[in-house]
């Protein structure tokens, strides 16, 4: 009979793989958290702009600006914050942008004027900028090979949980605590990010002996800022002299920035990070792909109340199912897919659901019944959006090398949310066009949402071609870099 001996080393393997095991499951939480609370942010003041308008006694042009001024912050500086990621280290921009978000929050929830809130607003949407591309290039080189589609399916889940949350938390909370604590509600989980990120969160090494290329900052947030701009005043301006002349703006900053990248010896954007087909494909898919998904359920929100006549409650409960499906998808049936196809099919099939989800839409009969008409579609639409929008950003991942998972990062969400804003604007100006317009001012007809979904689901579909005739290269269609 033999004895067995216990080595040091034996005794001690056990217990160092758990707590590894069980900090990495603690880390995922807390950066998709992050996801959360910034996408919770989102939806949750929109849903309670009436009581803030009220309250606060804001203009219309107030109002829009509470919102605007987010998107465009947060839009404008999701590329400097992912560089900044790379360069300063992506744990001191979590951090950094945790605090930010934080500060932002408590101010907006203290305002008492139109002033205060804008600029907390703004302050909000810095914050959330760099909190987003921080978390996500931690995920991305926290987690590599094979356990990355589950930890990104994780991220898609929280994503859409978030956008849930805040449709059907908004006007319950403003209703009974008092708009103040829309705002409220996210400082605890903000103050968790800073406080365990140093204990959980890996300590990326940054890149402080590179130089900051400022100039390329400044011109490429200044071109996505105006491009932003531009985009959100289509549908009240249409192509007015003044909308043109900010397009041109934009045009001419994005000039200047790629003339300034060519010279500079450490740019903000390699342009040969872009040159390789992969890489500027997979930002056209992240362009294209946020203006198919992030403006119908912008639409679709509008067509519950505009179109079928419901109330804001009633329309709240009506897109339930579709944050149901979106959440089961991610988390269920995304990372089996992913491993079955890879990320590249896996969003070609999600792009061509969401366009048969937005040609159902289109339909608009005059006597639209919501589990016949409508419920299906929304169905299809969470479907698709659950199985594109994640792997989008890994394909802009796997197009750019590890060291740069921030440039990657801030890369994927800044086409992505130029893209919602620039759709937006298209959207809503055919709806106009094919005859949305009518009394009261801004209200769209049956007629103008079918062309809107209808025009919706061609970029969807050119997407999906654009996506098919990537070159994937030598990789398998189950790898995941």
């Amino acid at each position: 009979m033999s004895a067995t001996v216990t080595t040091p080393a034996s005794r001690s393997a056990g217990p160092s793989v758990a707590p590894a095991k069980e900090r990495r499951r603690a880390g995922l939480g807390l950066l998709v958290s992050a996801q959360f609370v910034v996408m919770l942010d989102t939806s949750i003041v929109n849903v309670a702009l009436p009581s803030i308008q009220a309250d606060l006694a804001l203009t219309p042009a107030g109002v829009s600006w509470v919102v605007n001024a987010y998107v465009l912050a947060f839009g404008g500086l999701l590329l400097l914050a992912g560089r900044a990621a790379d360069v300063l280290g992506r744990r001191r921009m979590f951090v950094t942008g945790s605090a930010v978000f934080t500060t932002g929050t408590v101010l907006a929830a203290s305002a008492t004027g139109e002033v205060v809130l804008v600029g907390a607003r703004i302050v909000q949407g810095a914050g959330a900028a760099a909190l987003s591309t921080a978390a996500m290039s931690l995920l991305l080189v926290m987690f590599p090979g094979a356990s990355r589609a589950r930890a990104m399916s994780v991220w898609g889940a929280a994503s859409t949980a978030g956008g849930a949350t805040g449709v059907l938390a908004g006007g319950l909370v403003s209703g009974t605590l008092g708009w103040s604590w829309v705002f409220y509600a996210t400082v605890p989980v903000s103050v968790v990010g800073v406080l365990a990120a140093r204990r959980l969160l890996d300590g990326a090494r940054a890149e402080l002996r590179r130089r900051f290329d400022a100039a390329g900052a400044a011109t490429i947030t200044g071109a996505v800022l105006v491009l932003v701009h531009t985009a959100l005043r289509v549908p009240e301006d249409g192509l007015s002299p003044v909308v043109i002349g900010f397009a041109a703006a934009a045009v001419a900053l994005l000039a200047l920035f790629a003339a300034i990248e060519h010279r500079t010896a450490d740019p903000l954007v390699p342009l040969e990070a872009l040159a390789s087909r992969a890489a500027s494909s997979g930002v056209v898919l992240a362009l294209l792909g946020g203006a198919a998904r992030a403006s119908t359920f912008v639409l679709v929100a509008l067509y519950l109340q505009q179109g079928l006549q419901l109330a804001p409650q009633a329309a709240g409960v009506a897109m339930v199912p579709t944050s149901l499906a979106g959440f089961v998808v991610s988390l269920g049936v995304l990372p089996k897919v992913l491993r079955a196809i890879g990320p590249e099919r896996s969003m070609v099939v999600g792009l061509v659901v969401l366009a048969a989800g937005q040609l159902w839409l289109a339909r608009t009969p005059v006597e639209a019944r919501y589990v016949a008409d409508v419920l299906p579609a929304l169905l299809l639409v969470a479907t698709g959006v659950a199985l594109s929008f994640t792997p989008t950003t890994m394909v802009v991942a796997a197009a750019l090398p590890e060291a740069r998972a921030g440039l990657a990062s801030g890369l994927s969400s800044s086409a992505t949310q130029v893209g919602a804003a620039l759709g937006m604007a298209l959207f809503t100006a055919v709806a106009v066009a094919a005859g949305g317009g009518t009394e009261p001012v801004g209200v769209l007809s049956l007629d103008g949402f079918g062309a809107a979904f209808a025009v919706a689901a061609v970029v969807s579909l050119t997407a999906a071609a654009v996506a098919l005739t990537r070159r994937t290269g030598a990789r398998g269609p189950g790898s995941v870099r």
